[in-house]
């Protein structure tokens, strides 16, 4: 029974949230945005993933709560050839504004 804010209700799915990450680390050229794809569409989010011009790769993902924290916890995986130094996600409500999950 955690205190995080973000945390969702167990047993409720009805709880929508949006998450944008940025993750830190070996992210671009090693497959992480189709990771991110795959994952976030298994876990049935919708959002975009993207490099940034610094190296990193944004997340933006929406969905329910536990999905997102799903993700968030792969995130800090990631594919085999990635090297995953720090993930900064912060949390937001819930807009509907993505079709399915793609990449930016």
């Amino acid at each position: 029974m955690g205190t995080d804010s973000h945390a969702g209700s167990a047993g409720m799915t009805t709880d929508n949230a949006a998450m944008r990450a940025v993750v830190h680390g070996q992210v671009q050229g090693v497959g992480y945005r189709f990771f991110v794809i795959e994952t976030a569409t298994t876990l049935g989010l919708t959002g975009f993933a993207r490099n940034q011009g610094n190296g990193n790769v944004e997340v933006v993902a929406e969905g329910s709560q536990a999905g997102l924290d799903a993700l968030l916890a792969e995130l800090r995986h990631g594919p085999a050839l990635a090297r995953v130094d720090r993930v900064d996600a912060s949390w937001a409500a819930f807009t509907g504004d993505y079709e399915g999950f793609s990449v930016r």
